[in-house]
């Protein structure tokens, strides 16, 4: 049984990485930092995703685990890409997903229909005992509507407006938005090179 831990508390995270790394082989199994007994926080000062995903991953790599994290984030046309790496915290101390929409909207108020192109960016770290690791990217383009639609999804998903589908990420079905996410083109190709990776740790 391979064992990794996804660098994360989010239950929902954890199944969905579970799904994709099961196609792999059924003989791995995710375990989070609660299972690990890990309860600090974990500071991500990094300036890109890249770096804070690298930092969450090294986390249970230090330990002796393979480390799995990503770091995920909205940019922004208009706003130079913006939020980026402070999408979850955009709208300060206490940010929530309603206020950070707020905030996002009211920087956005001014600017016409054809220039709110925005994207959801991911980077999945992978990251190893002996202090290797590596990186795979997803990215989904879109647009910022002026006002949220849909239901499901968490974020930014109700102002994202995904052109293909002519819906907001926030109206796709659970199947529908792992199929186009940046976090599921990201989950596929860190499935896809995951078993070369392992062999080159000489984990089997």
């Amino acid at each position: 049984m391979i064992k990794f831990v996804l660098a994360s508390r989010n239950r929902k995270k954890i199944r969905e990485l579970e799904t994709f790394l099961k196609e792999i082989s059924s003989d791995i199994q995710i375990l989070s930092l609660d299972d690990i007994g890990y309860t600090d926080e974990i500071v991500e000062d990094g300036a890109t995703f890249a770096e804070n995903s690298l930092i969450k991953a090294s986390v249970p790599a230090r330990l002796g685990y393979i480390g799995i994290a990503d770091d995920s984030g909205l940019e922004v046309d208009a706003l130079d890409g913006a939020p980026g790496v402070y999408s979850a915290r955009y709208s300060g101390e206490g940010a929530t997903d309603e206020k950070n929409n707020q905030k996002l909207l009211c920087e956005l108020e001014n600017v016409t229909d054809n220039k709110r192109g925005a994207r959801f960016r991911t980077v999945i770290t992978c990251a190893f005992p002996d202090g290797g690791y590596f990186q795979v990217n997803g990215v989904c383009e879109g647009r910022i509507l002026r006002e949220p639609d849909g239901d499901g999804g968490f974020g930014y998903d109700p102002l994202f407006y995904y052109e293909p589908l002519s819906k907001t990420f926030a109206a796709l079905t659970s199947e529908e938005k792992n199929q186009v996410s940046h976090r599921g083109k990201a989950m596929r190709t860190l499935a896809k090179e995951l078993p070369s990776e392992l062999l080159k740790h000489n984990i089997k």
